[in-house]
């Protein structure tokens, strides 16, 4: 079933046709535009986001209060992860 999600803020629709399929995430950080590439990943009875940032692929999993927590193997800007977060909780919501 595929999932489409329409962000007003940015004016930017994504559709993706299957569920693995890496789509582009847009965001603004620091004042400039930047899309990551991203993938929905089924995990369990849940679900998980794969992000790259940078040269890093950070995990985002729902959290007990319906948020989104990040796991990372590098160092990466907590700001940059919160917008991320909000960001995909916001697809999350309106898929």
């Amino acid at each position: 079933m595929p999932i489409s999600a329409f962000s007003r803020q940015q004016s930017v629709y994504l559709y993706v046709q299957n569920m693995n399929e890496p789509f582009n995430l847009p965001i603004i950080y620091q004042g400039a535009e930047q899309e990551l590439k991203a993938r929905f990943e089924r995990w369990g009875y849940t679900h998980r986001f794969a992000v790259l940032i940078g040269e890093t692929t950070v995990t985002f999993e729902p959290d007990e209060e319906g948020c989104y927590r990040a796991l990372a193997d590098q160092p990466v800007p907590a700001e940059l992860l919160c917008i991320v977060a909000k960001k995909l909780a916001t697809l999350s919501k309106r898929a």
